[in-house]
């Protein structure tokens, strides 16, 4: 009798039914960590690390004779925020990978929606085709897009051609290269994160809208895009940060005529042995992507809740 009354859940199976599925969900979390935990501590080894080693350069001296020295100092830093050069390069960073980010939502949501409601035969074979430039290099995309846009490439002959244009005009080595070389490499990322969030949609929620008298729009803005907002904003997400961080299509496809963060860090550490401001370029590129990537999903996120909630 005393067992029973310290235990009630003993005596009584309605409470042993309500406490059985979370005894199991937490044995099922605390399982789920245990196997997340080695590849985690792989990944902040690898990636925590190399981070650390760079804050802790960045904060050294330079010296051209002696290259980095011991020391605690501020100078690039202060270098980086008060040398109009540098800025501009991270506002260009800035803009390229906002623009980029942009267009890779407008031209792959209606693939990824394509994707997640055809039931054609073809559909594996189109994802194939989706997912084959990821198996070519960055440098050999790069160099194809130097070939199609470059003087005599095929967009100045198809301008020439049909008379648009007298003569080629410089496509290449300009920001618009950067632009659409860029955005063609993070597009099969954006498609592939976000059809797989809108294959979990129950389609029939459209229908349902239609037939309270929304037309597609409405359905696709008032529906669709608050359910996939989470699949937005990792795909979002995830292509700001390859864009800012982008170092092959904007040394190829840009040349002089524009420069980038990354090009600009590795051009400090490799030619000019700069390794303090170098450092201290690489850690306010990571910071910075990281900020802008937290703010979209927060925005992205606010304005999903914001909607299901009205």
């Amino acid at each position: 009798m005393q067992t029973s009354a310290s235990n009630p859940s003993a005596s009584d199976p309605s409470v042993s039914a309500l406490v059985a599925p979370v005894a199991a969900a937490g044995n099922g979390r605390a399982r789920g960590a245990s196997m997340a935990f080695p590849a985690s501590l792989v990944v902040l080894v690898i990636v925590l690390v190399p981070i650390l080693m760079l804050f802790r350069y960045s904060f050294e001296h330079f010296d051209p004779v002696k290259t980095m020295q011991a020391g605690f100092t501020l100078e690039n830093y202060v270098k980086f925020f008060t040398d109009a050069y540098y800025r501009n390069v991270f506002f260009t960073t800035l803009w390229v990978a906002a623009l980029c980010t942009v267009l890779a939502l407008v031209l792959g949501f209606p693939v990824a929606y394509f994707l997640a409601k055809t039931q054609s035969r073809y559909k594996s074979l189109l994802i194939i085709l989706l997912v084959f430039p990821l198996l070519v290099g960055n440098v050999v995309r790069a160099a194809g897009w130097m070939i199609i846009l470059g003087n005599a490439g095929a967009v100045n002959a198809l301008l020439v051609g049909l008379g648009l244009t007298a003569e080629p005009i410089k496509l290449l080595y300009t920001p618009l290269a950067v632009v659409i070389g860029t955005t063609a490499v993070v597009l099969p990322y954006f498609i592939l994160t976000l059809q797989s969030v809108l294959e979990g949609i129950d389609f029939s929620v459209e229908e349902a809208a239609r037939n309270l008298g929304a037309d597609f729009f409405t359905t696709l803005r008032r529906v669709v895009l608050p359910i996939a907002a989470p699949g937005v904003a990792a795909g979002t997400v995830l292509v700001f940060i390859l864009c800012m961080n982008a170092y092959a299509t904007p040394v190829l496809l840009g040349g002089s005529g524009i420069t980038m963060m990354a090009p600009a860090l590795y051009d400090q550490i490799t030619r000019g042995s700069n390794w303090p401001f170098g450092s201290a370029l690489a850690l306010v590129l990571v910071c910075a992507t990281l900020l802008m990537a937290l703010l979209s999903n927060w925005l992205i996120h606010r304005r999903y809740v914001k909607t299901m909630t009205s």
